[in-house]
């Protein structure tokens, strides 16, 4: 999809639960093949163990349509892989003391590379506690615009850095009325997590909720495009309150900002707040730089 001077893919690699047909979390591990290091292929993408969990990914997509179609047909070749069993996709899964001391140690495991707090220069977040007897998923979204960059290169950080911070704007907020789920984030999905990819950005901010409908699947493929879109036409979100919003969960202030920036919501999910376009901000900063486009005019709130 072209935005702006950009040609922007988009990819996602969501992890879901596996329940038994009484409706019970059971562990994942081994029900299908593929892991971390060497995902197996499948059509339109990707499947793999993660810890307790499945994961899928998708190809990159350049339009809503193909988006759609990706996780859909991921989905079901994956469900296809577990008869026996139903895919869940919430957020958190209560598996108990019990069921995860009788787990295998490399289902146990939590995490591979740290992930970065855009919202704290880039620096890695702590490593979360394998400890507890709940595992997370998520619903992470990946954003490509270039390709074979270094990853430490500062320029394509600090790119990465705006991008993150604009989502969070666009979807982060909204996922907290959206979502209503905090445990989530004990462990992972705090604003600004993401990591940097040669190809651009993952964001990690996400649970896996827009898994639920096609319709939310498309507001986070269409909102993702909203972010990109308004960073280049020079619009940038860098407010501390979205990290403060995200971080607390508090359902009341993340409606508020919905409210003032008439930020798009799923009709289904939150009738109060009427779905618009976000009009952008009032300040204009004529000396920021934003390398994520190359230019000089930044409006920020």
């Amino acid at each position: 999809m072209q935005i702006g001077n950009l040609n922007i893919r988009i990819g996602a690699d969501p992890e879901v639960f596996v329940t038994d047909k009484q409706g019970k979390f059971v562990c994942a591990h081994n029900m299908v093949q593929g892991t971390k290091e060497n995902p197996f292929k499948v059509a339109n993408g990707a499947v793999q163990v993660d810890g307790m969990a499945l994961e899928f990914n998708i190809d990159p997509a350049d339009s809503a349509e193909e988006f759609q179609a990706n996780i859909s047909s991921v989905m079901k070749q994956l469900a296809a892989m577990v008869p026996e069993y139903n895919l869940n996709a919430v957020p958190v899964a209560e598996f108990g003391k019990e069921m995860m001391d009788a787990a295998p140690m490399e289902a146990k495991e939590m995490g591979c590379d740290p992930d970065l707090d855009a919202w704290n220069g880039g620096r890695e977040n702590p490593k979360p506690n394998g400890e507890v007897d709940f595992r997370t998923a998520a619903g992470h979204i990946h954003i490509g615009w270039t390709e074979g960059m270094d990853i430490n290169d500062p320029g394509h950080v600090e790119a990465c850095i705006m991008l993150v911070k604009q989502l969070d704007f666009y979807l982060g907020i909204p996922s907290i009325i959206i979502d209503g789920c905090t445990k989530r984030r004990e462990l992972y999905g705090k604003a600004g997590a993401f990591r940097v990819k040669p190809y651009g950005v993952e964001y990690r901010v996400l649970s896996n909720f827009w898994l639920k409908s096609a319709e939310l699947t498309d507001w986070a493929y269409r909102n993702t495009c909203k972010a990109i879109g308004e960073l280049l036409n020079g619009t940038f979100h860098n407010d501390l309150n979205t990290l403060r919003v995200i971080n607390s969960g508090n359902v009341n202030h993340a409606k508020s900002v919905v409210d003032v920036y008439g930020l798009e919501m799923p009709k289904v999910v939150h009738k109060n707040v009427k779905p618009k376009i976000a009009t952008g901000c009032d300040a204009y900063d004529n000396h920021a730089f934003n390398p994520f486009f190359g230019g000089n005019n930044v409006r920020r709130t």
